[in-house]
């Protein structure tokens, strides 16, 4: 069941009604039912993946807790975390890699028959698993204690508002909250509506608009040259971030309904002066879950120079294996690990453990936002081939600028008026951003009077009812990882 769908706008209203009137000592197994329910409407054989995650991370927390030696603690810990792991490398491995045996058939340099094996990717498996890895984890090092009621830990792995795709949570934050009594806080639900309304807009409003031009040129890259490449790439950018944060707004949006707090986990990513800072604003569940449970295992920073940047180089490329065990998404993670070694090595944080200061000009903005397009490339690329072909001629004909700019504009086919709205929304977009650097944006502009707010509400509403893409819901980005 997708955010955007006809039955999730039958099914959360049912929910959210039906949970307030189940008594508090009922309400995890009513939740419960209902994440079930909605990850099943999927595929009825998901359910029993997410069920196996859960008996196996279960129960080898509690024998980990109760180990008696250190050897058997650790047996635990890879007892869980191994198949997990070998489980999503065989659902990103399998397919491109009968993709490929295929091609060599194909071309005769294999004499075997083609091969028809192919694995479905469950939607959020990869984001389940890690957060059942995670607490696992925790729980070695001793920083959770082992959730000894199954019922409250399967909703800590299945809560269906950051099922699919986060913000991964961290179980000493959010089984407390399951466990609580939650009675209904009218500033809770209406502070949840409006952060779901701002992330279908900038889902249905943004990314689904920006991405018919985005696909059309992407996957059909030698049809294009020059310019169409770079207002593609420019328009993935806001695409895969509007998608992706809309998705968060919208999930945690959704949990607030039910009293719970999922964490932030986009800080306007785009205003950042450094690929560094970009990290740490960028997918936050996602980029501290590999800081905490790779980078930090491997060493960190607390290692000599050369190792320090090892581990950043290693870290990277295993997030861009991730995403997908294709050529591109390697390239893209081991490009965003260079960057990170050679701000490491140029800008270093301390200096003989002194902390260094350093004042920020407004030029590092769009470079960094060039550099962060350059890499999109690779992770919008349907191939490396591709993303060679769009590198190479990304200034084709610029010798001949009038040329080079209609030729670029005129065949992607956006009408003046339909690029005078994404502009516009671009710039909604921007504000919003720029605004929430200094605070909570929703939360202060609640604050107004009402003859101010609710024409805002209304024309929000309106415009998501008018200009977001017609017919089947389009499925999120980040379902596809």
């Amino acid at each position: 069941m997708l955010f955007n769908s006809v039955q999730f706008a039958i099914f959360l209203p049912l929910v959210f009604i039906l949970y307030y009137l189940v008594p508090h000592r009922y309400r995890w197994i009513f939740l419960l039912i209902a994440s079930y329910a909605f990850y099943m409407n999927l595929h009825p054989g998901y359910g029993l993946l997410l069920l196996f995650t859960t008996v196996l991370t279960y129960t080898l927390a509690i024998r980990l807790e109760t180990a008696p030696s250190f050897s058997r603690r650790k047996l635990c810990l890879f007892g869980g975390v191994l198949p997990l792991v070998m489980i999503l490398v065989l659902y990103k491995t399998c397919n491109p890699l009968v993709a490929r045996l295929n091609e060599m058939i194909a071309a005769g340099k294999l004499s075997l028959q083609p091969l028809t094996l192919s694995l479905i990717l469950p939607a959020g498996v990869s984001f389940y698993f890690f957060q059942s890895m995670g607490y696992l984890i925790d729980v070695y090092r001793g920083k959770s204690k082992a959730e000894h009621h199954f019922g409250y830990y399967a909703l800590f792995v299945s809560f269906f508002p950051q099922l699919l795709a986060g913000p991964i949570g961290r179980a000493d934050s959010l089984l407390p909250q399951y466990k609580k009594e939650r009675p209904f806080v009218y500033d809770n639900v209406t502070y949840g509506l409006k952060l779901m309304v701002w992330g279908y807009f900038k889902k249905l409003v943004i990314a689904d608009v920006f991405a018919s031009t985005v696909n059309d040129v992407y996957n059909n890259a030698q049809s294009y040259v020059g310019l169409a490449f770079i207002i593609a790439t420019l328009m993935f950018a806001i695409e895969i971030y509007c998608d992706f944060s809309g998705y968060s707004d919208i999930a945690i949006g959704c949990a607030r309904l039910f009293g719970i707090d999922l964490m932030t986990n986009f800080k306007s990513p785009y205003f950042s002066f450094s690929i560094r800072e970009f990290w740490s604003r960028w997918h936050i569940s996602l980029s501290t879950w590999f800081r905490d449970y790779v980078y930090i295992p491997l060493g960190g920073n607390r290692v000599a120079k050369w190792r320090h940047c090892l581990n950043l180089l290693i870290t990277f490329l295993v997030s861009g294996f991730w995403h997908g065990s294709s050529l591109t998404f390697i390239v893209w993670g081991g490009i965003h690990g260079l960057l990170q070694v050679i701000e490491t090595l140029l800008f270093p944080k301390k200096r003989k453990g002194v902390e260094i200061k350093r004042r920020k000009h407004w030029w590092q903005l769009p470079i960094t936002f060039l550099l962060l397009c350059f890499t999109w490339i690779f992770f919008r690329a349907n191939s490396m081939e591709d993303a060679v072909w769009i590198l190479s001629r990304l200034f084709w004909d610029i010798e001949r600028p009038l040329n080079y700019l209609q030729t670029g504009i005129v065949c992607l086919g956006i009408t003046p008026i339909a690029a005078i709205g994404m502009g516009l929304s671009v710039l909604v977009l921007a504000i919003y951003d720029l605004a929430s650097l200094k605070g909570d944006v929703i939360a202060g502009f609640s604050k107004q009077k009402f003859f101010i707010r609710w024409p805002v509400y209304v024309l929000f509403l309106v415009i998501i009812a008018l200009f977001a893409p017609k017919g089947v819901a389009t499925e999120f980005i980040y379902l596809r990882f």
